[in-house]
């Protein structure tokens, strides 16, 4: 369920808040929370998530993303949660793959290399030439 794309990051489809309790036993140290409220129907609440990370001592975060894309606001608060984060993060959208793009975009801004991150995408699934331009143009 938990896709790791390099020590400080795995991602994941849409989790609930028992899941939270196998991440903090994982090692995370954090959620990040790329999903929008009532996305769709029946979705966990992000507040119960943010709840259950409180309870087993993990750091939240919610940065939504949706569907129409990502701003510079949304890089610069996944580029400042990474940077916070006391250990591994756990990021989660419906799929992983809004969260991989954050992901990417935030570590590109920070200098990484392009090829480095698709291929780290590409080890856990995902693919991210929909925001390889935008990497590039950092």
């Amino acid at each position: 369920m938990f896709r790791k794309l390099d020590d400080s990051i795995s991602v994941s489809e849409q989790i609930t808040p028992a899941d939270v309790e196998a991440a903090a036993a994982l090692g995370f140290k954090m959620i990040i929370n790329n999903r929008p409220d009532d996305e769709q129907p029946g979705q966990p609440a992000g507040a119960d998530i943010r709840e259950a990370a409180r309870d087993h001592g993990l750091a939240y975060v919610a940065i939504p993303i949706t569907h129409s894309g990502y701003s510079t606001a949304q890089v610069d608060a996944m580029r400042d949660a990474l940077a916070k984060a006391d250990g591994p993060v756990l990021a989660f959208c419906r799929s992983g793959t809004r969260s991989t793009f954050a992901w990417a975009l935030a570590r590109g801004a920070d200098g990484e290399d392009a090829e480095v991150l698709a291929t780290k995408a590409a080890q856990a699934g995902y693919d991210i030439s929909p925001v390889r331009a935008f990497l590039a143009a950092r």
